[in-house]
């Protein structure tokens, strides 16, 4: 957006507080007075307060949330991210912060290396001879690339053998409900497959509780996601 930084400056001044996404969640953070820490460590924001000119990042604890509702434990699990953008980092941090073992993975090596250094996680290295077969070596499985939306729909960044004894498996593309990863995961007989449709929920509630200077309550959030699904979504 070559108008960016006249929209972000008439936002600031006119409005409450607004959301921001890809690609602008690093752009925005020079424009503001202060970073909220989660924000900081991730290295992205998505909300903010302008009254207080602060950003921050309800994505891992929309992300945590999910899983939690989901009933998924990652604490000494073996875990891997597929994809460093926003979603990915705001992913591996939380689970990094909730005790999992997490290795990062994106095609782009040098990018790999940098945002694995930036957010102190491991790198995951896919065989080439493989085609990106990770052996069944991981435990949770975690979605944060594009693939198997859109135009690459009916795809996933894995083959099926990379399911092999895992626990769970979470693509937090919720469009279509069940992606190409989730249903190869569940061909392999992994037990708790989860979109991240809630976490887009869940993301939002926290963001909401910022704007509206309201202390947040899991236990609400939840609530009135099951309201959700049970009048909208269905």
């Amino acid at each position: 957006m070559k108008d960016f930084d006249c929209v972000v400056r008439r936002f600031l001044g006119d409005f409450d507080g607004f959301n921001i996404t890809i690609p602008y969640k690093r752009d925005i953070m020079e424009y503001l007075d202060g970073i909220e820490k989660e924000a900081g460590e991730i290295g992205a924001v998505h909300t903010v307060v302008c009254a207080t000119r602060t950003g921050y990042n309800t994505d891992a604890r929309g992300f945590m949330q999910m899983l939690t509702c989901a009933e998924i434990k990652v604490k000494g699990k073996k875990t891997i991210v597929l994809g460093g953008g926003g979603s990915g980092r705001s992913s591996a941090v939380a689970l990094k912060d909730a005790g999992a073992d997490v290795y990062l993975y994106q095609r782009n090596q040098e990018k790999l290396a940098e945002t694995a250094r930036e957010i102190a996680v491991k790198i995951a290295t896919a065989d080439e001879s493989e085609q990106g077969i990770y052996g069944g070596s991981f435990e949770i499985l975690i979605n944060c690339t594009g693939v198997g939306m859109h135009d690459k729909e009916g795809q996933s960044p894995v083959l099926a053998e990379a399911f092999k004894g895992a626990e769970a498996a979470v693509d937090l593309i919720y469009t279509p409900p069940e992606s190409e990863f989730l249903r190869l995961a569940k061909t392999q007989g992994v037990k708790k497959c989860v979109n991240g449709a809630s976490m887009l929920f869940y993301q939002a509630y926290y963001a909401d509780c910022l704007f509206l200077n309201r202390e947040p309550n899991p236990q609400e959030a939840e609530r009135l996601y099951k309201k959700y699904e049970n009048e909208v979504m269905l």
